[in-house]
This record gives C-alpha cells, sequence and structure tokens, in this order.
C-alpha cells in the first residue's frame, strides 16, 4: 500500500506526516509505504486545492485537514488482513 501525504511543509502537512509514520509503527503496518510529495504540480494531479491532502493507493482520502489517527487507521488497514 501506498501512502502519500501531500503539502509543502506547514504545521499541518507535519502532523499528518507524523500520525500516519506513528500510526504505522505502532500498529505494526509493514505493507504501507509512506511519501512527502511537496511538487505543487503532483498535488494538482490529484486535485488537492487544500493541504494537506492524504492518497491511498491513489484514492484521495482527505483534504485541507488532519484526519483522526483512528480513521487514518482504518484506511491503512482497509484491504489488509493482517
Amino acid at each position: 500500500m501506498l501512502v502519500k501525504i501531500l503539502g509543502s511543509g506547514c504545521a499541518k502537512c507535519n502532523r499528518l506526516e507524523k500520525n500516519v509514520r506513528d500510526i504505522v509503527e505502532k500498529h505494526g503496518l509493514d505493507h504501507v509505504t509512506v511519501e512527502k510529495v511537496t511538487d505543487l504540480t503532483q498535488m494538482l494531479t490529484y486535485g488537492i486545492m487544500m493541504t494537506p491532502g492524504l492518497i491511498v493507493d491513489d484514492q484521495v482520502k482527505s483534504a485541507g485537514a488532519v484526519p483522526r489517527d483512528k480513521q487514518i487507521l482504518v484506511w491503512l488497514s482497509e484491504g489488509h488482513n493482517g
């Protein structure tokens, strides 16, 4: 599973990246790869107008806010059996 954090480095973007990485580590989600995307052109390909953006396997899950950890965990666990 590929997770992309879209953002230029604002406080919300950094918090989302930290939260996702912490969740991956805490729950042993070794099937998840986390990438930080700061290139505006790449962000626009997802239709993200407000950062941070959270992309899971090329699907936009959130934009403009930092989702709750519980919701992030649900998205990162979808389709994974262990």
